[in-house]
């Protein structure tokens, strides 16, 4: 029995300035037919897991290529054209598989393709033909669509935001897939559009209770999966939104039962998950009037929503406020970056920061800096076992009121996942009062250890966290929150 695997994912921001290109695919993430023999990173993680299992269960394994762009804008068809085409292609020249495993994000858009991963998983399906097991593992934040339904076998989403489960995805995914290939089982999905936009998060209540009970409904048998999909709110494609999946083994209809069963309590839940968000001033109060470290979630400059992630106006309100004892970071600014590096350490020059990207980066800040620490690749441990790099990067400290504010600055973007962002260069937070992340909830499960509170703020300039404003063009249903109702 054979196995083929591939792994193509990006977040498309279709609001975001910055388009996603050849490069983005092509770092030092891309591999070809080996990417599940190298280290964890964000693209391979499900491949590691599925080479393991496939050997345990006496399977030949077929790799193609692995690409793994940052968040970004549209990507340019072309870029996204060849890629898919080399997957396909090795898919042909494997000859005769069994089973087709991608790894895939699921909110991929490019120029001509409201759905990436629908037309990639359709054609394969053109190439392997009825018989041949196909099975997709998204990130949750995708645009699931009920044409890929259509073509795949098996569709499973991460659980967890932040996305811990990588692997257990990709194990249960591998599993059922292998299972199915047997014969043991007839898998039949079902969906449930939820017109609903938000951001759910699961280590905390009361979606961590959800979550947990979604995995016990599965360990007792009575279905095979089940993946909410929470969707990612700045696609502007029409089947945009929540959306819940469920599993089943050759019954439709239990299938469709559990995804509506599912999708109700999700909405009964609403009003207790509505996300609110701190304005700048508000975190800064927050962290101001509590003893310990605050950390404070800049969610409208996370690189991992598409945004540039050099938007100042989170750090300009700190600076006014005079903030002292505070850390803030990682902005892209490769610009500022080099001329860290030809000043060098301990150098003490004028220094103007971010605002580079167009009207979503907001103002540049004009600072005199101090360098404290250089790298040529600062390295950031991530989730599931991998890690990120944002390149030649700098700790800066900027004057503040009585005291200053540290600032890390890097030359790839990247979101913060873990305290090693600040402390890989030497910047420590035990003795900060504020640690400001640009990032939307990856980071959480690192720095809620050693945060005594952590909050969610959205500055008036990035990514838009008003979901009820977000000016679709092509999502044209109306959704909750912008209608209380969108089912009346």
């Amino acid at each position: 029995m054979k196995l083929f695997m591939a792994a193509l994912l990006t977040e498309t921001n279709t609001f975001a300035p910055m388009p996603t290109g050849h490069a983005g695919f092509h770092g030092d993430s891309y591999r070809r037919r080996d990417a599940s023999l190298e280290p964890p990173a964000w693209g391979n993680i499900p491949l590691i897991a599925w080479r393991r299992l496939a050997g345990e269960a006496g399977l030949t394994v077929i790799e193609s290529l692995t690409a793994n762009a940052q968040p970004s804008g549209t990507t340019i068809r072309g870029v996204y054209e060849e890629l898919r085409d080399t997957i396909l292609a090795d898919l042909a020249a494997a000859g005769p598989v069994e089973i087709v495993l991608l790894n895939l994000h699921g909110a991929m858009v490019a120029e001509g393709y409201d759905d990436c991963e629908s037309d990639l998983v359709a054609r394969a399906r053109g190439i392997v033909g009825p018989d041949t097991i196909i099975g997709v593992e998204l990130d949750l934040h995708c645009h699931l669509d009920e044409r890929l339904a259509e073509n795949a076998n098996l569709v499973i989403t991460y659980k967890e935001y932040p996305h811990i489960d990588m692997t257990e995805r990709a194990e249960e995914l591998f599993a059922l897939a292998l299972r199915a290939a047997r014969g043991e089982i007839r898998p039949v999905m079902a969906t449930r559009r939820m017109r609903m936009i938000n951001m759910w998060h699961t280590p905390v209540e009361p979606m961590k209770s959800l979550i947990a009970e979604m995995q016990a409904e599965e360990r007792s048998g009575k279905i095979l999966s089940l993946s909410f999909a929470h969707g990612f709110p700045w696609g502007d494609v029409p089947h945009v939104g929540a959306v819940m999946l469920a599993i089943a083994d050759a019954d439709a209809a239990h299938a469709q039962n559990a995804a509506d069963r599912w999708a109700s309590r999700i909405w009964d839940l609403r009003e207790e998950t509505r996300k609110r968000f701190d304005t700048p001033d508000q975190a800064i109060d927050a962290a101001l009037a509590g003893e310990g470290l605050t950390v404070i979630a800049e969610t409208s400059d996370n690189a991992g929503g598409g945004a540039p992630s050099d938007c100042t106006a989170m750090l300009a309100a700190m600076l006014r406020r005079g903030v002292t004892d505070a850390a803030i970071g990682v902005f892209w600014d490769p610009i500022a970056v080099q001329f860290c590096r030809d000043a060098g350490l301990g150098a003490r020059f004028p220094l103007r920061l971010g605002g580079k990207c167009g009207p979503m980066s907001g103002d540049p800040l004009d600072l005199v800096v101090t360098v404290h620490a250089l790298a040529d690749s600062h390295i950031q441990t991530a989730l599931s076992g991998g890690v990120r790099d944002f390149g030649p990067s700098a700790w800066i400290e900027a004057p503040s009121g009585r005291g200053s504010i540290h600032i890390i600055i890097g030359s790839d973007r990247n979101q913060v996942f873990n305290p090693d962002a600040f402390t890989g260069l030497g910047c420590m937070l035990a003795d900060k009062r504020m640690v400001v992340v640009k990032s939307s909830q990856h980071f959480y499960a690192a720095f809620a250890p050693i945060a005594a509170r952590v909050r969610y703020c959205a500055a008036e300039a990035g990514i838009l966290r008003d979901f009820a404003a977000i000016p679709y063009v092509n999502f044209r249903e109306p959704y909750w929150p912008k209608v209380e109702d969108p089912f009346a």
